[in-house]
């Protein structure tokens, strides 16, 4: 594994995210200082909420279907990298976010 072209690239993830942060914290407070109305900050806060959430059932769906894929994978013995196998990894990565939107949409 070649960690000369990793790091840079976590590195650049960390601080997109991070200025994302702070960009989302420093308009929440802008809201609240400007004395918006409590009906407005209370669906903020209950916005983010439900975000975090419906980010945690995504990305178990997501996450559950990718390692049944590799299951699979591994029974089949398959050994090395071939078109069938990448084709299998996508087709689960697509199923796991077609389920989150089964799901999303029954929750609401």
């Amino acid at each position: 594994m070649d960690f000369n072209l990793i790091l840079p690239m976590l590195l650049i993830v960390c601080i997109v995210y991070t200025i994302k942060v702070i960009v989302d914290a420093t308009t929440r407070r802008r809201i609240i200082e400007a004395r918006g109305s409590e009906e407005l900050v209370r669906s903020l806060l209950d916005g983010d909420a439900s975000k975090r959430r419906l980010a945690s059932l995504h990305w178990g769906c997501v996450l559950m279907l990718l390692a049944l894929a590799l299951g699979l994978i591994d029974l089949l013995g398959i050994t090395e990298v071939t078109p069938g196998a990448i084709g299998l990894l996508l087709g689960a990565t697509g199923a796991g976010n077609l389920a989150y939107y089964v799901l999303q949409r029954r929750i609401r």
